[in-house]
């Protein structure tokens, strides 16, 4: 029986949760690099025994973690992120009248047929590959150094590449998110790149509809539709079916529209799930009643998902990367809390368990399918 395997980033330290294909017990092991921000975990689909993960601290910068049984054990694999061939740690000048200054990977995103191709986002807004397993990395400069740049802006959390998305059906296709820039996409394998955000409106801009300055949280595609895209915006959920031309908004009869992260069914390219929260100033479900919202036709009509969920005073948050499906059938949908909880459904969000309840702040939730 195929299994499951759960990789959490949390404010204090990474947990490994492993299940086999009834999702019904779970192992842990964790703390790994116990106190420090782990930002990002994402196992390799070409190597289930690799994991890249993201260390973080204020006073000692970033780490690249890679393991190479399954998150058992760890090491170092370097943190010489390089802008055209010249190394750099927290700050770099780069020709520019201001210094670009590097905070930390936020996402990492490897490929899916090598396990030692990895691409990396980080704050501020920049896109890096490496091809060494993480031991080194080079950076796409066509993004950072578009005609739009000057025009982005940071978010609340920092002006980050957030989201990668590497198009199955075109090797030389790539998507990134940036708070608070908008959609980018590169057809030529990331030496260029072009605004998508035709169709996006936020009122919190000079021109409400700007061809950058956008907040997007999280961006989605499933493998059996690439074309179609859906986004978690500042305000709105939006679809897109034309590979980022354009976006509609599919927000429909959502209590809230804002949330950060969107995630679609393993199975079903036309089922979504969001976590709405109440404002971007009241970072808590509505009413305190945390739900899970499916939609089952590409948006538009959502349904909420409580049950096993609690359903007054709740007053956590689910952040962008905390959300994330298995490929079994039934599929698995699961998410993680800045409370420290950590929620699993086995059956595509019908019914929920608590998988964990008293970890730190989860950052992220990744799924790695086991053989």
């Amino acid at each position: 029986m195929s299994g499951v395997r759960l990789l959490v980033g949390t404010r204090k330290g990474a947990f490994v949760f492993t299940s086999d294909g009834s999702r019904r017990d779970w192992s842990t092991e964790g703390p790994h690099f116990a106190g420090w921000e782990i930002y990002h975990l994402k196992g390799s689909r070409a190597d289930p025994d690799r994991i890249y993960a993201s260390q973080s601290s204020p006073w000692f910068g970033q780490v690249v973690q890679r393991s190479d049984d399954g998150g058992r054990s760890w090491r170092a694999v370097g943190n010489a992120f390089s802008y055209e061939g010249k190394a750099g740690s927290h700050q770099w000048f780069d020709g520019t009248p201001h210094p670009w200054e590097f905070a930390r990977v936020w996402h990492f995103e490897p490929s899916a047929d090598d396990p030692d191709a990895v691409y990396a986002g980080v704050q501020d807004a920049a896109i890096f590959c490496s091809t060494d397993g993480g031991g080194s990395w080079k950076e796409l400069p066509g993004l950072r150094g578009s005609e739009t740049g000057s025009r982005w802006q940071p978010g609340a959390g920092g002006m980050a590449v957030h989201t990668i998305l590497l198009d199955p059906a075109d090797r030389r296709r790539l998507f990134v998110a940036i708070s608070a820039a908008g959609v980018f996409r590169s057809d030529d394998g990331g030496e260029t790149w072009r605004p998508k955000n035709k169709g996006l409106h936020s009122d919190i801009l000079a021109e409400p509809e700007a061809e950058v300055g956008h907040c997007v949280h999280r961006i989605a595609q499933h493998p059996a539709r690439p074309a179609t895209l859906f986004m978690q915006k500042h305000w709105d959920v939006m679809r897109s079916d034309d590979a980022g031309e354009s976006w509609i908004e599919v927000s429909g009869d959502l209590p809230s529209d804002f949330g950060f992260p969107i995630a679609l069914h393993a199975h079903e390219p036309d089922t979504v799930y969001v976590v709405p929260i109440t404002s971007d100033s009241v970072h808590y479900p509505p009413e305190g009643r945390l739900r899970v919202y499916r939609s089952r036709c590409g948006g538009g009509e959502w349904e909420p998902l409580a049950r096993g969920l609690p359903e007054a005073h709740c007053y956590v948050d689910v952040l962008r990367d905390a959300m994330d499906v298995d490929h079994l059938d039934p599929g698995g949908v699961y998410f993680g809390t800045t409370g420290g909880q950590l929620y699993g459904s086995a059956d595509g969000g019908d019914h929920w368990r608590a998988i964990a309840e008293h970890l730190p702040a989860v950052l992220s939730v990744e799924v790695q399918d086991l053989p």
